[in-house]
């Protein structure tokens, strides 16, 4: 628009030859992520040849403003003074017949390409930090999930632990008055021995992860840990909430081991808080358990928000407990928009012996 409009003002007329060269100085700019140095340079040299064709003087246009910032923004800081250096040098250049340019001219061009380079130093200072807050974050969020999840493991062990002590005292008074009662006692105490000895794992692997650090929050919580004959109750608290909610289970849900069994609650949990946060009005959500011999899938989907509202997705740190349960049973873990809603699907590998164990 400056070059039409003083080209006008100037000599009646606006070369088209001089507004070729403006927008091919703008279309450079499509490279200017890739090569930030060349690009400016091609734009400085662009600037030059607009005096071929009119006087308008050199100035900070556009398309340079932009490609300036991008040099500062991603190079080094020798870098950037050099391009800012440039900027001012090559803009006092003048064409054959043009009057030099005067002082009043150099400051203009110099406070500009300053006032570019300190927005670039800002708004990158701003992203570092901004970035560095995310991590800290995120990093605190998993740390927090790992703490949870080591609770609650915890609380699994020591029910298996006190099991196996009464089916030990149970087996040993039964000895000699009922050998096959004691013969039932000591397989049921095998099999929970087996699945201790897999949550004690499970639990030291979560301890290694995290952080040692003592958070005071140890609260000595005696309720017994949620599991798969919760779930019916939070689709009910789902559903009264006025989200319509949907439960279908498929095989046998209640030999499960009871670490996986409280994955899949807390998977189910998260998924059904955050789709009562982010779906639509009239969204339904429809969850679904699979269970059979060598792995148990859920899934929670629903058909809303609408795409306007899908950017709200994702936006806390739920995501990252589900993920840090699934990879404990070296699980999968997808989660994303899904025909024009939102979907949760995880898949967990069952321990070989489960038909044994939990039969």
């Amino acid at each position: 628009m400056g070059f039409t409009v003083t080209s006008q003002m100037d000599q009646g007329h606006v070369p088209v030859a001089g507004c070729l060269v403006v927008v091919v100085a703008s279309l450079f700019l499509l490279a200017r992520r890739r090569t930030p140095l060349t690009v400016l340079a091609c734009i400085l040299a662009a600037n030059l040849s607009v005096n071929w064709f009119s006087a308008v003087g050199q100035h900070y246009g556009a398309a340079m403003i932009v490609a300036l910032y991008t040099v500062v923004r991603h190079h080094r800081a020798a870098v950037g003074a050099a391009a800012v250096a440039g900027c001012v040098a090559v803009l006092q250049l003048v064409h054959p017949g043009m009057p030099a340019p005067s002082l009043i001219e150099l400051a203009p061009n110099a406070v500009s390409a300053l006032f570019v380079a300190g927005a670039a130093v800002a708004v990158g200072r701003w992203q570092r930090n901004a970035e560095t807050e995310r991590r800290r974050l995120a990093e605190r969020a998993v740390s927090d999930e790992r703490r949870r999840i080591a609770r609650e493991l915890h609380d699994i062990v020591a029910h298996h632990l006190t099991t196996m002590q009464l089916l030990a005292g149970g087996a040993r008074a039964n000895l000699d008055r009922s050998p096959e009662a004691a013969r039932e006692a000591l397989v049921a105490l095998e099999g929970s021995g087996r699945s201790a000895l897999r949550e004690m794992r499970h639990l030291l692997d979560v301890l290694r992860a995290g952080d040692e650090s003592e958070d005071g929050d140890e609260g000595g919580a005696t309720a017994p840990q949620p599991g798969i004959g919760d779930l019916d109750r939070i689709v009910g608290d789902s559903r009264r909430a006025g989200l319509p909610t949907t439960l279908t289970t498929e095989g046998d849900s209640r030999s499960l081991p009871p670490g996986v069994a409280l994955t899949v609650f807390r998977i189910v949990q998260e998924a059904l808080t955050n789709a009562r946060k982010h779906a639509g009005d009239g969204a339904h959500v429809d969850v679904r358990l699979t269970c059979s011999a060598r792995e148990v899938r859920v899934a929670v989907t629903d058909d809303g928000p609408r795409p306007a509202r899908s950017a709200a997705r994702g936006t806390g740190y739920g995501l990252v407990g589900m993920r840090e349960r699934v990879a404990l049973h070296g699980g999968t873990l997808r989660a994303g928009p899904e025909s024009g809603g939102f979907a949760v699907r995880a898949s967990l590998p069952l321990p070989a012996d489960r038909q044994e164990a939990y039969a």
